[in-house]
């Protein structure tokens, strides 16, 4: 098992497939012009397989395959496949536009659970937000998934005054569909604009809800982010990933393989371990990644401990969130 000095146990691993994306989302991609990495400086697919590999020597029991997009990857039907066969629990998370293509080969690798991120309900706003005109695909493809019997998480990402107002539109939706809506406080990344103005908290969301609502909490697991709520009644639920007012560093079980194949122990570390490199110099990865363990920092990476109302983004070192990996 890979432990940190705080005594933390880490068995999840998110490898980002690529850093490209059909969608255009400000506050995961950059406004201004990006380029995308070159095919020969990602991992390709037979690395991802040896390297998760490894991982699952070193005490990793789930993988989630996150982007930029995931599934607009060419070989991500075999990448899908390889993993897989590995004794992990595979599961994904997707902007949806691609789902309708994946759904046989989700049953046949075992994957029952994938996240979907949407950020409004609205068909107009949708094309404001990503800069494409693909809402009703999105929406077609969540109801294909539970028609399929998947659990589908949505995860909304929640800006001031820009999406904050359609919470009870999604709460909603939980009354007849079996969803579990994921609000998230927006983060400050490279590129994304971030302003503390712009940060809607878990208690402003909570409030939020519980002027229409009456919710009850529920139990959440170990190393949980989210914290979840339900409405009695209700066929679904909801939860707040609460990263900036109430962060949840303490119980933090998470690895991060970039595209790149470069390691961060947080989602937030200056610091990364080039793995990739590393794999084909035919280098110790063991002892790379147990050393990243190690150096991580007990809380955001190290680089904001103050309140996230005094923070300034632009002294942040990291990159683009599509650049990490969701």
């Amino acid at each position: 098992m890979l432990t940190d000095q705080y005594n933390r146990q880490h068995h999840y691993l998110r490898i980002s497939l690529t850093d490209q994306c059909n969608l255009r989302c400000n506050y995961c991609m950059p406004l201004e012009s990006y380029s995308f990495m070159p095919s020969s400086q990602l991992m390709q697919a037979a690395e991802i397989l040896k390297i998760a590999k490894i991982f699952i020597a070193l005490g990793t029991t789930k993988i989630r395959l996150t982007g930029g997009e995931p599934l607009i990857r060419k070989d991500v039907d075999r990448i899908i496949q390889s993993l897989a066969a590995l004794p992990v629990k595979l599961s994904l998370t997707t902007n949806g536009l691609r789902v309708h293509e994946f759904i046989e080969t989700f049953k046949q690798a075992g994957i029952r659970s994938l996240n979907l991120s949407l950020d409004t309900l609205s068909a107009d706003k949708f094309q404001l937000l990503t800069k494409r005109n693909n809402f009703n695909q999105v929406w077609d493809n969540i109801h294909l998934l539970l028609k399929n019997d998947f659990q589908v998480k949505l995860n909304m990402v929640v800006m001031k005054g820009v999406n904050h107002a359609e919470i009870n539109d999604f709460i909603r939706l939980t009354q007849s569909l079996p969803l579990q809506i994921r609000f998230i406080e927006f983060m400050p990344f490279t590129g994304n604009k971030w302003a503390s103005e712009k940060v809607f908290t878990m208690h402003e969301m909570l409030e939020f809800i519980q002027s229409k609502y009456s919710i009850t909490k529920l139990k959440d697991a170990p190393n949980d982010t989210a914290k979840k709520y339900t409405v009695p009644g209700h066929a679904g639920s909801f939860a707040v990933i609460s990263t900036l007012s109430a962060p949840f560093c303490a119980s933090c079980n998470r690895m991060r393989l970039t595209a790149d194949g470069k390691m961060k122990n947080c989602l937030f570390s200056k610091a990364e371990t080039d793995l990739l490199s590393a794999l084909r110099n035919g280098q110790d990865l063991e002892a790379l990644i147990r050393k990243n363990i190690m150096d991580k920092e007990a809380e955001r990476g190290g680089q904001f401990l103050t309140d996230f109302e005094h923070l300034h983004s632009e002294e942040m070192t990291n990159r683009s969130m599509i650049a990490i990996g969701g």
